[in-house]
């Protein structure tokens, strides 16, 4: 069975949203709530309140998905309320079952290591399409009727939510929750893109391109060649394009260089590359 199967099989994909939630279960119990810090989120606000009241978490988070689940049916279409019901039911659940201790004695190192796996966990969720409910809802909302940025509008909130460490905790629980966040987002962007970023380099020379091009088959680099029309002339040139990992890049540069100093190059980061070679 390939990668592709295996991803669109219902067992797999609910195990990997149970492992998805499980880590954001472990990233509160272990690392966030010991040291009393709300980084936003459902989980935020339950970690508020059983820090002032001694609420249980598990449980506010549940009553607070709940109140979600409620908007969504009111607000969201059914695929919408769909994932978000199961996650916002199984993250309370594991939150419950998960011990919970102070993993780490030095709170920035456990909001370094939470917001990792608090972020590798919720990256998880968005390549599943699922989510936990929670904060998330309300964006889904705003999006929908007035059309604003979910993105925008997720973060004023878990601004809010970590506002509130002020009140309840300390200012340095609130240093210590922004933080966290800033963690957390830079965590999830390297996880959406991917480590193995690829570098797509698009290549015009005016008298050396057909050097250039044998320079890159002699280097067994996969590329394309297509025409480019200047904008102005009308004049018909080729172009090269050739993906690169990051580490062939500055060789790449060198080598065209010493053929053609005054070569035209254009970079562009790549996230992804799917489909096989470009090259033929």
């Amino acid at each position: 069975m390939n990668r592709k199967r295996l991803t669109q099989q219902g067992w797999f994909r609910v195990l990997a949203m149970v492992i998805a939630l499980e880590m954001v279960a472990i990233a509160i119990n272990f690392f966030y709530a010991p040291i009393h810090v709300a980084a936003g989120g459902a989980t935020g606000v339950a970690i508020l309140l059983d820090t002032a009241f001694g609420i249980n978490r598990s449980l506010t988070v549940l009553i607070f998905n709940i109140a979600m689940i409620i908007l969504s049916i009111i607000f969201l279409d059914r695929k919408s309320v769909r994932n978000i019901t199961v996650g916002s039911f199984l993250l309370p659940l594991l939150m419950y079952i998960t011990p919970s201790y102070k993993l780490v004695n030095d709170a920035v190192l456990a909001v370094i290591i939470g917001g990792g796996i608090f972020a590798t966990g919720v990256a998880l969720l968005y390549r599943l399409e699922a989510s936990a409910g929670g904060t998330t809802v309300p964006p889904m909302i705003l999006k929908k009727f007035f059309g604003i940025n979910t993105a925008v509008s997720l973060l004023c909130i878990d601004l809010t939510i970590t506002l509130f460490n002020l009140i309840v905790s300390s200012t340095n629980a609130f240093f210590l929750a922004a933080f966290s966040l800033v963690v957390t987002i830079i965590v999830m962007r390297y996880i959406e893109t991917g480590f193995d970023l690829k570098r797509q380099v698009q290549i015009m020379s005016n008298d050396h391109l057909s050097e250039i091009h044998k320079m890159l088959l002699d280097e067994k680099l996969s590329l394309t060649i297509y025409e480019a029309r200047g904008g102005y002339t009308n004049d018909a040139r080729e172009m090269i394009m050739v993906m690169l990992n990051g580490n062939e890049y500055a060789h790449l540069l060198r080598k065209i260089h010493d053929i053609d100093p005054d070569a035209f190059i254009t970079t562009t980061n790549v996230t992804e590359v799917h489909g096989g070679s470009l090259g033929y």
